[in-house]
């Protein structure tokens, strides 16, 4: 009986009790805003409703659930308009005892048309129908007021209170950086599944699910990275680090740098200054996309030799510097190679350079090395066969 009785509950998400008191609180000062300055532009003895009761259902969204698609601004502001205009519209247009059902149809089926779906704004659509005879005699004016000032005040509060408590509102769904053009796909994503892949369990799925598909995104592949770390666990990148690096300085010629490619066999190179630290990378993605090819080489369009000499104030001089990827995220050899990893997906770099104590370069991790070390933990947690990591003289961005 009682396995029965829990399929009626809902399977919420862990909510901490910060946040739970961040929801009451917002929802108080929203709520005590929108009464009180609404009240002080009609006055004390007005007539028309200072409030009108969808505005504690939107208050629960804007407050307890800010990250929801359903609790966007153009949610709030677009939803109440529209159920306010089509609310009005049926009360005078068609008699009962149909015009309340199709006040809250039509409403629904505009806004899911105009991505403005916001729950509360089926109880305005309601309201413009039941209100009474004060909310009939205004007619389309109820769109304006109350509907439009509450609606407008308290998103004006939510906006307000949520940023000043470290929430994203407008919401931001957390992404990572853009990978570059180019580069490979993050470990993670190469074992586990693509955007692609999430879109269509989304289409197979066939309901609207309540979370934006880019949180979602997002949710499922910080899922993946702590999986990986916890089959990481302690491995550092000292572990993984490839010491035989073929640095390149940034003023060498792109003919310079696609000799050493070829000539080494490598995929990246390390880009140092005269003191041996780190300022960029080069890749082979840098050469194919940065660089135009014509049958002397790699050079640079005339495009990119127009947005590097705006952006540095001088004509750039077909070196690595002008197509090296920039700026780069050193690591310590005692750096954790879950955070390595993470930071390399977050990025979308293929490579991390690995500095001493002195901040010069003493080698590179690789997403390959990465994958290589997460097949070693699995293979040892199945019993099965172990690869061994790359070792030290290893070439870098061999993998």
């Amino acid at each position: 009986m009682l396995r029965r009785l829990r399929r009626f509950l809902p399977d919420l998400t862990p909510v901490s009790l910060d946040e739970r008191l961040h929801a009451a609180i917002g929802a108080l000062a929203g709520i005590l805003a929108t009464g009180l300055m609404s009240r002080a532009a009609l006055g004390d003895h007005a007539s028309l409703p200072v409030l009108i009761a969808p505005m504690g259902a939107s208050a629960v969204l804007l407050f307890a659930v800010p990250a929801s698609p359903l609790a966007q601004p153009w949610s709030i502001l677009g939803g109440n308009t529209v159920a306010a205009l089509i609310g009005v519209t049926a009360a005078t247009q068609i008699a009962d005892p149909f015009v309340a059902a199709v006040a809250v149809s039509v409403a629904i089926a505009v806004m899911t048309a105009l991505r403005c779906v916001h729950p509360p704004s089926g109880a305005v659509a309601l309201t413009a129908v039941l209100g009474g005879p004060a909310i009939h005699e205004l007619g389309y004016g109820f769109v304006l007021w109350p509907v439009g000032l509450n609606s407008l005040i308290l998103l004006t509060t939510a906006i307000l209170f949520n940023n000043f408590t470290g929430r994203s509102y407008p919401h931001r769904a957390p992404q990572a950086s853009p990978a570059g053009r180019g580069a490979m796909p993050a470990p993670f994503t190469s074992l586990g599944f693509t955007g692609a892949d999430l879109d269509a369990a989304l289409e197979d799925f066939g309901e609207f699910v309540d979370i934006g598909r880019a949180d979602l995104d997002a949710i499922l592949h910080h899922a993946l990275l702590r999986a990986s770390r916890r089959a990481l666990g302690s491995a550092t990148c000292a572990s993984v680090l490839s010491r035989a690096v073929v640095g390149i300085a940034p003023d060498a010629s792109l003919d310079e740098a696609l000799a050493l490619f070829r000539r080494r066999r490598i995929r990246a190179l390390a880009v140092t200054d005269e003191g041996a630290r780190v300022v960029g990378l080069l890749t082979h993605h840098d050469l194919i996309d940065k660089a135009a090819w014509n049958r002397n080489g790699p050079r640079l369009d005339l495009p990119r030799r127009l947005r590097l000499t705006l952006a540095r104030g001088r004509a750039p001089h077909h070196c690595v510097a002008d197509v090296m990827t920039t700026p780069v995220i050193p690591v310590r050899p005692e750096t954790p190679l879950a955070d390595a990893a993470l930071w390399m997906s977050q990025a979308g770099l293929v490579h991390l350079p690995v500095v001493g104590p002195d901040d010069r370069l003493i080698g590179l991790v690789s997403q390959g090395d990465v994958v290589n070390a997460l097949l070693v933990a699995n293979g040892a947690r199945a019993g099965g066969p172990v690869l061994t990591p790359r070792g030290e003289g290893a070439l870098a961005g061999a993998a």
